[in-house]
């Protein structure tokens, strides 16, 4: 036989494309059209149905950047439609390559009533199937003309990205509102065409079923009139049955499929406008869920789910009924679907508690799995958390986009730092968008890592990123893909139901152990530097109003701001979302940010202030209230006394230039250059700085990477760098300090460096007036240290990199994460780099050639980048980092000094001390929680942690009359199975932890 599959096949494509898509509305008829454009914000729904709108006609342009349109469409269906399927189609000026980065509206009846939301694959609204004739049609469309930012160039500068430099030039040009006939026979004729094209094209050129199928796609074709594609559609229809009906063979992958709609809680659109694209995506799916008796549908992120509540009571009550017929599923147990590398070890365990808990109080539904098909990577102390909120899964797509090398496992189990392990599965389709695409259920067959052991993955199933969610066309497709000779098996399925199977025929997987490094987006680490510094300061902060708020409720009666408290945790949380703290979102997301982030921390301040003047009391003795979780200056942790004062430290001119910081345990040379040239440990007669070197080293990069501007930086961006070596200013300051003052490009840094009385601790605080583009600045300690390996701050411990780049998987980590500290050392002897704000670093090793021959291991801290995408001006202006410098340091002073560096002291006058409500015998058990029960009872709720890797027995010792103690999990609730790791005796409680485990004890007060 002639090969004629090219020719089958591109008749195919073309016949499709011109014939018979353009007959699914054969028959349409204009509606009328009329707008009113909302002045400034959006307004609520019942002044937009109420305004007056003007007429406009298909063709005109409308929608200035960020405004809000009301459209109001009215008509009469022909009465010849009688028994037609009817639908109007309401064409924003879509692009349909762009479902959730452009135009969309909501469509209301005239009573208020939400209908569906349109987006560019979601154009319809069904008037009737069948329609009587004569129909009076009004609908109003309350239409968004968010600009698109991501365009087909993608990552050009634009200030269409915040509302105060969009301007008012209209952004789309209305098009097709009609009314039309939909021609069911033909819609299935077109997925029955797509589904089988699609699969031909992924079968090998020699399979048999290809040919199978070519046949019956030319029959088919045969079949159809090209001028009556209607009238010959259930005949072409019919030449597709068999190939159609055949079943997919016994050991065909199996797909449970998901009803997704991966909706950024901000990022190329504001927070406001998320609210929005939220009440349409599940106004849809709703709608959806009603005509697909199979579809399931679910939905991650209970911040979003709060918004529906709250400004869409109409959609709430569908969405209600939905999640009670056990379809519209809550999904993830977290508030958003955060950013996990760069959230403190409390704001990763609330994202579980105060998500889980909204699922709980709405639904009565416990999660089982996060959910986090987009994150940037995941923490290495993650599993735990997970598991202590109760859950026991986790779902990501994300790890699939790294560029270097392709993680062996789709499912498996992952290892945290305390051994926890999770059962994890990544999605083999690659996506978190899946439309059902031949090609997509191929890949994901194809690309499964587990086969021989397992056969089941799970393909999050819908437009997502800027919402819409499933289309009809999908769940169409998926029907067919049910069981299909040749494609994989499709299943919806609810995310719980999928992980049993999972589990239940993998039940002994691979172990990955460790953080799941994502290959990409390192730089969303340093991008929008005040958005991370706001999240630092709002976590610590919210530390100290629960510590000293507990405190004071015990002791003084004082009203604990159970309310206030939860509602600032939800806003942080909320921020912490994976494109805001990254940095990654437009200028109008992080413009609020900052203002979002003052407010917080005046309403903290207020609560601490008041909550240590009602422990204070009245007198005018000196105290400082402590709420670091270790003894500082005397002053026991979370405790409040007169601070002890230890020592001086001297400030001498030094030979050849620049000055001598000497405490009698530091002796710090800093040259002419304002360069950090030695810190010697006089104790331990040892040397911190690398012989030939400095530390305080300012390095200036260029920062343009090859694409996803604000997200990436490069490797090759380390060819090249600037020595920041130039000082307009080395001067002796007070308080045993030099100042620096250097001058770069359009930018001025001022850094002071203090060495501390009494210890061993040099602190650099710097100030940049940052006025650079698509550079990238570091802060270089180069020590005198060999090791290979060395330990960042992560959630409740610290995880260990190595210094070198023996294989390309450690070569990847080129740029890492730490919370407050760096540590690295050889045995005895060790440095700590710690810091207030920073997150991003890179520790790299050299040999030195001369000399010693020994190791150079340095520390960079990265401070600031200036990416021109999507903020074009990202990190302009002023900025305060606070960094020091601990020679001598081992992994419990790294512990000690990043807690000191991020928790200053607060001083107030009293009338005398003020004891800690609660406290523990042993440095390395970190409190990292001190608070009144979520409940309200009154009982005190302690969390703690072994922070330095090893196995501790210790004594917590409550400042009140204990009647019973607890083990819960995060969300406070009973532990039956811990109750063998702690005994209490009276306020006396001795627990056991293995390295990094976390606990929470809750205290029932007497």
């Amino acid at each position: 036989m002639h090969d004629d599959r090219n020719l089958v096949e591109a008749r195919l494509k073309r016949v499709l494309d011109e014939r018979v898509r353009p007959a699914l509305y054969p028959e349409s008829v204009p509606l009328d059209v009329a707008v009113w454009n909302a002045p400034g914000e959006p307004v609520p729904v019942e002044e937009g149905l109420a305004a007056e709108p003007e007429p406009i006609e298909a063709g005109a342009r409308w929608g200035a950047p960020w405004g809000t349109s009301w459209f109001r469409v009215t008509g009469t269906v022909p009465k010849e439609w009688a028994g037609k399927t009817v639908e109007a189609i309401l064409d924003l000026g879509f692009d349909e390559n762009m479902p959730g980065f452009q135009c969309e509206g909501l469509v209301y009846r005239p009573d208020g009533t939400p209908v569906k939301g349109l987006n560019p694959r979601n154009q319809w609204v069904r008037i009737g199937a069948p329609v009587a004739g004569g129909e009076e049609v009004r609908l109003h469309v309350e239409a968004a003309s968010n600009p698109v930012i991501l365009d087909y160039h993608p990552f050009v500068p634009t200030h269409l990205g915040d509302q105060d430099t969009a301007g008012s030039e209209p952004q789309y040009r209305l098009a097709r509102m009609d009314l039309a006939v939909l021609d069911e026979t033909v819609w299935n004729l077109v997925l029955d065409l797509e589904v089988v094209g699609e699969l031909m094209a992924e079968l090998p050129v020699d399979s048999p079923r290809r040919w199978e199928i070519l046949r019956a796609v030319d029959a088919a074709l045969d079949a159809i009139d090209l001028q009556d594609v209607g009238g010959t559609a259930q005949a072409a229809r019919s030449r597709l049955t068999e190939v159609l009906s055949a079943p997919a063979v016994p050991s065909a992958h199996r797909i449970s499929a998901v009803g997704h709609a991966h909706i950024d809680s901000a990022w190329l659109w504001p927070l406001r406008e998320t609210v929005r694209k939220v009440a349409r995506t599940t106004s849809n799916m709703t709608a959806l869920l009603e005509d697909e008796p199979d579809f399931v549908f679910a939905m991650s992120q209970a911040q979003q789910w709060a918004w529906v509540r709250d400004h869409r009571p109409e959609v709430w009550a569908r969405v209600k009924k939905a999640v009670a017929d056990g379809r519209f599923v809550p999904a993830g147990g977290m508030w958003v679907e955060s950013d996990t590398n760069m959230p403190g070890s409390e704001a990763m365990a609330r994202q579980f508690v105060h998500g889980k808990r909204f699922f709980l109080d709405e639904f009565g539904v416990e999660n089982d799995e996060a959910w986090l098909p987009d994150t940037f990577g995941f923490a290495a102390g993650l599993p735990q958390i997970i598991k202590a909120a109760g859950a026991k899964y986790l779902l990501t797509q994300k790890i699939s986009w790294s560029q270097t090398n392709k993680f062996p496992h789709h499912t498996f189990r992952w290892e945290g730092i305390d051994g926890t392990r999770i059962f994890t599965h990544f999605p083999p389709v690659d996506t978190y968008n899946c439309s059902m695409k031949g090609s997509e259920i191929a890949h994901a067959a194809r690309n499964f890592k587990d086969k021989g052991v397992a056969r089941h993955s799970l393909a999050p199933t819908g437009w997502g990123d800027g919402g819409g969610g499933t289309t009809r066309e999908m769940i169409a497709k998926a029907a067919r893909l049910r069981d299909l000779e040749g494609s994989a098996t499709v299943t919806w399925e609810t995310p719980r139901a999928f992980f049993e199977k999972a589990e239940a025929e993998n039940p002994q997987p691979p172990v990955w152990v460790g953080e799941l490094y994502l290959e990409l987006h390192r730089a969303t680490l340093t991008s929008q530097a005040k958005t991370k510094q706001g999240n630092r300061r709002s976590e610590h902060l919210l530390r100290e109003a629960e510590l000293w708020a507990a405190t004071a409720a015990v002791r003084a009666g004082f009203p604990y701001p159970y309310e206030d408290l939860d509602r600032i945790w939800k806003t942080v949380l909320l921020h912490q979302f994976h494109d805001i703290l990254p940095g990654s979102s437009i200028a109008w997301v992080h413009r609020e940010a900052r203002a979002t982030y003052d407010r917080v921390a005046a309403e903290l301040n207020g609560i601490v202030d008041a909550a240590q003047r009602a422990l204070a009391g009245e007198g005018d003795t000196p105290l400082v209230f402590n709420a670091a979780p270790h003894t500082r200056a005397g002053v026991p942790a979370g405790a409040a006394a007169a601070p002890a004062t230890d020592g001086r430290t001297e400030v001498t001119p030094r030979a050849g230039g620049g000055h001598v910081l000497d405490n009698g345990l530091l002796r710090v040379e800093i040259d002419g250059r304002g360069l950090v040239v030695s810190a010697y440990d006089i104790a331990a007669d040892r040397e911190t700085i690398a012989p030939g070197a400095a530390g305080n080293l300012l390095q200036l990069h260029p920062d343009f990477p090859n694409m996803w501007d604000a997200w990436d930086v490069d490797e090759f961006y380390r060819n090249t760098v600037t020595d920041l070596t130039d000082a307009d200013e080395v001067a002796a300051a007070d308080g045993g300090s030099v100042r620096v003052v250097r001058t770069f490009g359009s930018s001025r840094v001022t850094q002071v460096l203090t060495l501390a009385p009494g210890e061993r601790r040099l602190e650099v605080d710097t100030e940049v007036d940052w006025h650079e583009t698509e550079k990238f600045l570091k802060l270089a300690f180069p020590v005198d240290v060999h090791a290979e390996r060395y330990a960042s701050e992560t959630q409740f411990g610290h995880f260990h990199r190595p210094t070198h780049t023996n294989t390309s998987w450690e070569a990847a980590k080129f740029e890492a994460c730490n919370h407050r500290f760096v540590h690295l050392a050889e045995p005895g002897w060790g440095v700590a780099v710690v810091n207030d704000s920073t997150y991003g670093h890179d520790v790299t090793r050299t040999v030195r050639t001369e000399g010693d021959a020994g190791t150079t291991t340095t520390v960079r801290v990265s401070l600031l980048r200036a990416p021109r995408f999507p903020d074009p001006e990202t990190d302009q202006g002023v900025h305060r980092f606070r960094h020091a410098l601990v020679p001598g340091a081992d992994i419990g002073d790294a512990v000690r000094e990043g807690w000191r560096i991020n928790l200053p002291e607060r001083r107030v006058t009293g009338a005398g001390e003020v004891a800690p409500l609660v406290s523990a015998d042993r440095d390395a058990v970190v409190v990292t929680a001190v608070k009144l029960a979520d409940d309200g009872s009154g009982d005190v709720v302690v969390r703690f942690h072994e922070a330095h890797g090893g196995r501790v027995r210790a004594t917590l010792t409550a400042g009140f009359p204990v009647a019973g103690v607890e083990v819960t999990d995060l969300l406070e609730r009973p532990l039956a199975e811990a109750e063998d790791a702690v005994m209490a005796d009276g306020d006396r409680i001795a627990v056991r932890l293995r390295p990094f485990q976390l606990m929470t004890l809750r205290l029932k007060r007497a």
